[in-house]
């Protein structure tokens, strides 16, 4: 049995009483308080996560641009220094192997960030990609890369206190590098939850440091520490994609409704000739599920229509800024129309359900 990994922050997580859990083969905090305490932290002020689970992976050399090109299905060309893009990373069938965050920290240098229990096979994958090319160097820095994340609506007022860079000057999507209560950190504005915020990128050994200096900055503010479970509900109301649930070796980042990150109009990419058969027709779409009748749509459930099988979920709990049962599923094409009802299949009992657009939840709607 293989041992479990722990962040930097794992004395922390107990000290402050969380719930650990196995993720992706890391000791995760699941909870602290409760998870509906920490998701409406989040939505009404803001929380703290220990994300350095992520991977971390540093592409460089003059050849590095045109190896992400042919790896990615996103474009490159659009990056420069100070910038990050969204992308899926495809196999040739046009599965998806990851999604991932792109940083290009300077000329010639980029940063991959990965999903945790993907950072081996990334890494695997990338290097055998560039087995031929001497002029790009490879390095997964995942060990010695600490990743927090505070998200919520006060996340730039309380990061602030900390720091003499200017945040309200960081675009989405953009970073910089500056000093956090004295951590050099790469200070980033992406998320994963629905709401404004920052990820900072640092040094392992400063990890208690600006952990415990964020918390006590947003003291009186409503800050406080989330784990695993608020964090699921919270990309979830704003169906942002999961791995091994929305996206999946065998899932397309078209299927999965993210044809924006798909540029089949760039030079050649891994998995571009299968992504362009499927896009003159796509199979099944990704949709939102409300149910009508009691009960919640969990990951692997059947979807039926008229006793017929037209899909599965992939996510689904109750939300709870909405206050619903909700779920995201793939379903055949042909019924995959807003409004329309469909049965979900819990417990071999068919339960009503009716398709409804996604997101489920934005920021300040």
């Amino acid at each position: 049995m293989s041992i479990l990994k722990r962040t930097p922050l794992y004395d922390a997580h107990l000290a402050a009483g969380a719930k650990m859990v196995e993720f992706g083969g890391w000791q995760m905090p699941i909870q602290y308080e409760g998870i509906l305490k920490e998701h409406q932290a989040v939505r009404t002020a803001a929380g703290l996560f220990d994300v350095s689970h992520m991977g971390e992976i540093e592409i460089a050399g003059v050849g590095a641009r045109n190896l992400l090109q042919r790896l990615i299905t996103n474009d490159v060309e659009r990056l420069k220094p100070g910038c990050a893009l969204y992308s899926p990373l495809c196999n040739p069938a046009g599965g998806t192997i990851d999604d991932l965050l792109v940083y290009q920290l300077e000329h010639n240098r980029y940063l991959l960030v990965v999903n945790a229990s993907n950072i081996d096979k990334d890494y695997r994958w990338l290097q055998n990609q560039a087995v031929d090319q001497e002029d790009v160097t490879m390095q997964n820095v995942s060990e010695v890369t600490c990743q927090l994340a505070l998200q919520g609506p006060v996340a730039e007022k309380v990061l602030q206190r900390l720091t003499a860079i200017n945040l309200n000057e960081i675009k989405y999507f953009c970073f910089v590098y500056g000093l956090v209560e004295g951590v050099q950190c790469l200070i980033s504005r992406t998320g994963y939850t629905g709401e404004d915020g920052f990820e900072l990128y640092f040094a392992s050994e400063h990890a208690e440091t600006l952990w415990h200096a964020i918390l006590t900055a947003g003291q009186g503010e409503g800050v406080q520490p989330v784990g695993l479970g608020a964090r699921d509900t919270l990309r979830f109301e704003a169906c942002l994609a999961l791995y091994g649930h929305e996206l999946t070796d065998e899932i397309s980042p078209l299927m999965a409704g993210l044809g924006w990150t798909v540029k089949l109009n760039k030079p050649d990419f891994i998995g571009r000739e299968a992504l362009s058969k499927e896009k003159a027709g796509i199979s099944h779409r990704l949709v939102g599920l409300e149910m009508i009748e009691r009960g919640i749509p969990r990951q692997g459930y059947l979807l039926q229509k008229e006793g017929q099988e037209i899909g599965w979920v992939t996510s689904g709990t109750f939300a709870p800024t909405l206050a619903k049962n909700l779920g995201l599923a793939y379903v055949l094409a042909q019924y995959a129309e807003s409004g329309s009802e469909v049965d979900v299949m819990i417990r071999n009992k068919p339960v009503k359900a009716r398709i409804v657009p996604k997101p489920f939840y934005k920021r300040g709607v």
